[in-house]
């Protein structure tokens, strides 16, 4: 009898049609009744989920009896309950470094955008208003030579790092847990503490992991340290920003200009933040290219089969 594989999210079609003809697959719909109740039902007799963007935890795990592997096809995992998934001996697996350098792609995109006001200004050209030279109501920010405050020097603040230094001749400043000198030396990246770095940067892009220190991390205290041209970028998690703090930041002038990607809610169906001609709000797409999400699916595969298969993933979250 084949193992039974839950997919909890839409994932790349070709790795979809590889899991149907190695197991039982069960595909779940939103469109036919409550996710939650699906997955209750679905998990009793599953030996692996995967998948992306759903809460898992006691709730709706409770029913199962014979779950190896959750296989997330992200690189962040606090939708899940770890720790309840270590007590039921249940492996969670994730993704990390294939998405590396297009999430970094992105952190440059919303901190151009965002710093040369590209969405205010192709709307204001599409709406007729381009009738005259442009005037310092449409005047950006330069990014050439200035300095980058990393908030988070992982794989990918170390990416967004580089791209910094070599594509615009940038300083880097650099706040994290410890030091990390194999990733700074080359870039001449200086550690510094976090109000420095605030007070310090033209541009601050937030690439640290969601937990317990790093929750709201950003709020009113840290935005009145940024200078007023600064530009703040988060692609980390949206819970590591106040978006209150945030929304009155922009609205008060204390900073130029934010470029988002993840927000405290998602999706984000309205916010203050929409009203704000100062900001670039994107629907949570660091990954989101068809390349990088393929590799993602590869890997959260390889990860699920390895399991079931009785070896270790390479890329195990709570072995």
């Amino acid at each position: 009898m084949k193992k039974k594989v839950v997919v909890f999210s839409q994932i790349d079609s070709t790795v979809l049609a590889q899991l149907e003809q190695d197991y039982q697959v069960v595909v779940l719909n939103p469109k036919q009744g409550d996710i939650n109740e699906q997955i209750r039902t679905e998990v009793v007799d599953a030996d692996a989920m995967i998948g992306a963007g759903r809460l898992l935890n006691e709730s709706n795990l409770a029913p199962a009896q014979k779950l190896k592997i959750i296989s997330t096809v992200s690189v962040g995992y606090d939708n899940y309950d770890v720790d309840y998934l270590t007590k039921n001996n249940i492996w969670l697996a994730n993704t990390p470094h294939v998405l590396t350098e297009t999430t970094a792609d992105l952190a440059f995109t919303l901190l151009v955008s965002a710093a040369r006001k590209v969405p205010e200004l192709d709307q204001w050209t599409k709406q007729g208003e381009w009738k005259r030279t442009v005037g310092p109501a449409q005047f950006g920010q330069d990014i050439f030579g200035k300095t980058l405050g990393i908030i988070g020097l992982g794989n990918i603040g170390a990416a967004v790092a580089r791209r910094g230094f070599y594509g615009f001749n940038m300083n880097i400043l650099y706040h994290n847990r410890r030091e990390k000198l194999e990733l700074a030396q080359p870039l001449n990246a200086r550690y510094c503490g976090l109000d420095e770095l605030l007070s310090q940067s033209d541009f601050v892009v937030v690439a640290v992991d969601l937990n317990p220190e790093s929750k709201a991390l950003m709020g009113q205290a840290q935005f009145e340290k940024m200078q007023s041209h600064a530009v703040f970028v988060n692609i980390a998690r949206g819970s590591v920003v106040d978006e209150e703090a945030l929304v009155n930041a922009l609205q008060q002038k204390q900073i130029f200009a934010a470029g988002l990607d993840v927000y405290q809610k998602e999706p984000l169906q309205s916010s203050e933040l929409f009203n704000l001609p100062n900001v670039v709000t994107l629907p949570h797409i660091g990954s989101a290219t068809a390349e990088t999400r393929l590799k993602m699916a590869k890997l959260a595969y390889k990860n699920l089969v390895d399991a079931l298969e009785g070896k270790t993933p390479q890329y195990l979250v709570n072995g």
